[in-house]
């Protein structure tokens, strides 16, 4: 007598389906199903008997001949999946490929524009009988409270406008006050002084002030854009370039922005524009650039009804803060980053006492050593971008930290070596990209479009803090404790964060989906 197919389903929930396991898939488990139905399906057509596997379950082919299609899928589907690995998969996104070179002349603008700032002050405002010291901190103090006061509400109204939109005016706008610039200062030249300061210095904060709050707009915008344009697998070359492009700024910006200034002021002088408007074209010019090339940009995003309402700033700002709350592996990300950019803001200030320790450097000297943190940090992103993805973010970011406070203590130990303490600082931005790109991928992935703006807000928010205090705090501590033991502080700190974030993700994996499982 034929088996029926009637006949196999009843036999099929006869079993002891919790006795039965087939590798990684149970009976409980709906793919298995799935292949019961389709096994029904082909005998419903067939009419005829499928002998069993060695499992008690019918199969249409051949145990042998199952693993060796099982054996080349996984062969194809590794090398397909190494091909994808680097950065080219990522440049040949178009969209992608605009944001990045958007990136590119924003950064490098950014850079510039406060060597901008100190070339004028000391053109037209500075006197051989005073310190330039407090006109630069005036201008440094216009550019960092919109940071702190607006970096989280900046985020909330991000959520709501189009992201590409964000990007282009923010950047136009840059690019037409600092263009402004030399107009302003002649046609204030008569007015006298504000509160003891000249008019046109005035002028220069207003406008420092105005470009520093769009910089909050367009962060989170920038931030939020990338995930919107590149495939989830991609994320990590993604910001592993926007990392390596960042760092190249930082070091072009600071190492070259008063050469390039003074060529872009001969330039213009010989095309008869007058040695007073090369400099604020070229930065100016550079804002204009990157808002024209993001026009180019089709971030795929659908208009919700949301997107035209009024935005309800504390309730929203609430909403972000309730989301922090919830989502623990976002958080230690979130505190990872903190970290890692407030070792790196006290380096910044203690890098002046580490290049007086040296015999070969003087302390005006001290940018070498923090352009040596760029170069590693932009090397280690460049590794991570191409290799990166067969390891899991919270493992690098063990790593990193470890590398981090290895580097630090080393730097506690040889202060006065030279070449030793190059290398240190190398590898301390190397093992800090470790850290930096999974940390931000993280958030990245694990945070939907809806509030993905207000992450990021609150996020640009708490780092703009975490580059500010310890300016402050690092100079005090190094006072009264001495350097050595301030680096051995810091490197305390980053091994915390590490194991902190590392704890994190290990006690809440079990809510991880197999396909969110390299994440941790």
């Amino acid at each position: 007598m034929p088996i029926t197919v009637s006949d196999l389903s009843l036999n099929a929930n006869k079993r002891s389906i919790n006795n039965v396991d087939l590798g990684e898939t149970s009976f409980k488990e709906k793919p298995f199903v799935k292949d019961i139905v389709e096994s029904n399906d082909l005998l419903a057509e067939n009419n005829g008997f499928v002998p069993p596997t060695s499992n008690g379950l019918p199969s249409t082919e051949s145990e042998a001949e199952s693993a060796v299609k099982s054996q080349d899928n996984e062969e194809v589907s590794h090398q397909e999946t190494v091909a994808e690995l680097g950065f080219v998969p990522v440049l040949k996104n178009r969209n992608f490929l605009a944001l990045w070179s958007g990136q590119v002349f924003s950064q490098l603008a950014d850079k510039v524009y406060l060597v901008l700032m100190i070339a004028l002050i000391a053109k037209q405002f500075h006197t051989e009988n005073q310190t330039i010291s407090a006109w630069v901190s005036a201008i440094m103090m216009a550019f960092t409270i919109p940071a702190v006061l607006f970096g989280s509400v900046a985020g909330v109204f991000v959520d709501r406008w189009p992201k590409r939109t964000v990007l282009v005016i923010t950047n136009l706008l840059r690019g037409g006050l600092v263009i402004a610039l030399p107009s302003l200062l002649w046609i204030s030249h008569g007015w006298g002084s504000l509160g003891g300061l000249p008019a046109g210095f005035c002028l220069m904060l207003v406008v420092t002030f105005l470009v520093s709050t769009l910089t909050q707009f367009f962060a989170p915008a920038e931030q939020a854009a990338i995930p919107l344009v590149v495939e989830r697998r991609h994320l990590l070359s993604a910001n592993s370039l926007y990392t390596t492009t960042m760092m190249a700024s930082v070091i072009i910006g600071f190492a070259v922005g008063e050469p390039l200034l003074a060529l872009a002021d001969t330039i213009a002088d010989k095309l008869g524009a007058g040695t007073n408007f090369g400099r604020e074209l070229l930065v100016g010019g550079s804002y204009a650039i990157a808002g024209l090339i993001l026009l180019l940009l089709k971030t795929g995003e659908k208009t919700s009804p949301t997107e035209h309402e009024p935005p309800h700033i504390l309730a929203d700002l609430r909403d972000g803060f309730l989301y922090l709350k919830q989502q623990r592996r976002i958080r230690a990300a979130l505190l990872q980053l903190i970290i890692l950019f407030s070792v790196f803001a006290a380096l910044s200030v203690l890098a002046v006492s580490l290049a007086a320790g040296i015999p070969e450097m003087k302390p005006s000297q001290f940018g070498f050593l923090m352009a040596a943190g760029g170069v590693g940090m932009g090397i280690g992103a460049a590794i991570l971008g191409h290799w990166g993805q067969r390891f899991s973010h919270t493992g690098l970011s063990l790593y990193g930290s470890a590398g981090v406070a290895a580097s630090l203590i080393g730097l506690s130990l040889f202060t006065e070596n030279l070449w030793i303490v190059l290398l240190l600082i190398t590898l301390m931005g190397a093992f800090g990209s470790l850290v930096a790109v999974p940390m931000q991928t993280t958030i990245q992935k694990e945070t939907p479009p809806e509030m993905r703006g207000k992450v990021f807000g609150l996020q640009n928010n708490a780092i703009n803090i975490a580059l500010t205090l310890p300016l402050v705090l690092a100079g005090v501590a190094e006072t009264f404790f001495g350097l050595k033991t301030v680096f051995l502080g810091l490197a305390a700190a980053a091994i915390a964060g590490g194991l902190f974030t590392w704890y994190i993700c290990r006690t809440s994996s079990h809510t991880l989906t197999k396909a969110d499982k390299p994440t941790c």
